[in-house]
């Protein structure tokens, strides 16, 4: 197979004309839903429901809903020039510091912050896989789980990564959904006049802080609409589009590939917003009616002794196995993409040639064992997984406006942002940059001034 991140004739291929045969070629979704579900939907948003209540609800379905526009613009960006996330970054001005623009070496910088909260990431896998099997150690699961991570994702390959993701997901999704079907069978059974309290887009002040936290804590990130643009390059999106030039059936087959990847990312948007929500009406139904709110992976251990006391025993080997889907889904799907996003950081620095197979592949392979050592020590000396978790939010907000600022420029300053344009794809776009940062200034000042 040719090379994914080159533009070439002999790759081009015409897209798909019917939502079915669409459907086909979904792929990068799979791994980008792996990606967002993780400790922030399962941790995070139950913990949301069980302070705020169902008042909170449309909130979380918003904040998975209104990002997507950024998310496929910054990705149709990638369908029309075949440039990666880092030589995006690149283009846009700004002073260089040494061979790379002073965008790409803050994206850098600020991952390096994220390594604390992968650290916590692979703890509270590691926390699971305690709790389902004590006789070994927390600390001892956390080093097992690191080169169990790096075996399955060092060779790279896309078609694999996809497959893996979509079993996680599977997982998670049945999961989530058994948990809100066996919710009816417990003193805590869900009603419709819950749901629709949780509809009515009202907010008491009480709860306005509960809702900006909700905001920022779900649906896609600014690292993953990243990751996103290596998935759609590898699953061949921009390649079977081919190189641009600007005749009738380049920009019909461009069309077309786009068109496939709104189908992808408003597939997976539809996955992700379903499990969030199933976890939040957890959190409501069953904690906040208790008056109960556990502090971090405590809240685990609670609710499974809610379904283990209605449902037996069984309940809490089914809730911790789904936890551990969630959990893993994203240290996997992460692993795989911060390879990458990495190995495209450090050719931009002029260390290695991303374009070069050969280099890109070795350096994949290398920070795939290296990344999960260094996640796995930090969790070790830290030892609190929440909190390494959270840690990465303040690092996220200022990810996504840059994001945001990237993909607004390419909107409006350069001829792909001119591309098969519409009146209601700007409207969404402009609701979606407007929410983003919004609540990233408000996450930012609250951290710092509240």
């Amino acid at each position: 197979m040719s090379d994914p991140y080159l533009l070439r004739v002999d790759a081009i291929q015409e897209p798909p004309v019917s939502f079915a045969q669409r459907l086909k070629h979904l792929g990068p979704g799979f791994i980008l839903s792996a990606a967002i579900v993780g400790s922030g939907e399962l941790i995070a948003t139950t913990a949301l429901g069980a302070k705020a209540g169902f008042v909170a609800f449309w909130v979380i379905i918003l904040s998975c809903l209104v990002k997507v526009a950024v998310q496929v613009q910054f990705a149709k960006h990638t369908i029309l020039t075949g440039q990666t996330a880092m030589q995006t970054l690149d283009m846009l001005p700004g002073p260089r510091i040494g061979k790379a623009r002073w965008t790409v070496v803050l994206y850098f910088l600020i991952m390096l912050i994220k390594l604390i909260q992968m650290g916590g990431i692979i703890g509270g896998v590691a926390l699971v896989m305690y709790m389902i099997v004590p006789q070994v150690s927390v600390l001892a699961w956390a080093l097992i789980m690191a080169p169990l991570s790096s075996l399955l994702v060092f060779r790279g390959y896309y078609g694999f990564i996809e497959k893996t993701s979509l079993i996680l997901i599977t997982g998670f999704t049945l999961f989530a959904i058994a948990a809100v079907f066996f919710l009816q069978y417990t003193p805590y059974a869900l009603s419709w006049n819950q749901l629709a309290t949780g509809l009515s887009f009202s907010l008491p002040a009480s709860a306005v802080m509960y809702a900006f936290g909700a905001f920022g804590i779900t649906g896609i990130g600014g690292e993953e609409i990243i990751y996103y643009n290596y998935w759609c390059l590898e699953k061949g999106y921009a390649a079977h589009t081919g190189p641009r030039d600007d005749s009738a059936a380049w920009e019909e087959r461009a069309r077309g590939w786009i068109k496939v990847m709104h189908t992808d990312a408003i597939c997976s948007m539809v996955l992700y917003t379903t499990v969030t929500a199933a976890f939040f009406i957890l959190g409501a139904a069953i904690l906040h009616t208790r008056q109960v709110v556990p502090e971090g992976y405590q809240l685990l251990e609670v609710l499974s002794s809610i379904f283990t006391e209605s449902l037996g025993p069984w309940a809490r080997v089914f809730f911790m196995v789904g936890a551990f889907f969630v959990l893993y889904s994203t240290l996997f799907s992460a692993l795989a993409s911060w390879g990458r996003l990495f190995s495209d950081i450090f050719s931009q620095f002029g260390w290695i040639d991303f374009y070069d197979v050969k280099q890109r592949q070795r350096s994949i392979a290398i920070l795939s064992w290296i990344f999960p050592l260094v996640w796995a020590v930090l969790f070790i000396f830290i030892k609190l997984p929440l909190i390494m978790v959270l840690s990465g939010g303040i690092a996220g907000s200022v990810l996504l406006i840059m994001v945001v600022y990237a993909t607004w420029y390419f909107r409006y300053r350069c001829s792909t942002g001119k591309f098969d344009v519409s009146l209601p794809s700007d409207v969404l776009f402009w609701i979606s940059i407007l929410a983003i940062l919004g609540v990233s200034v408000y996450g930012v000042y609250q951290v710092f001034m509240g």
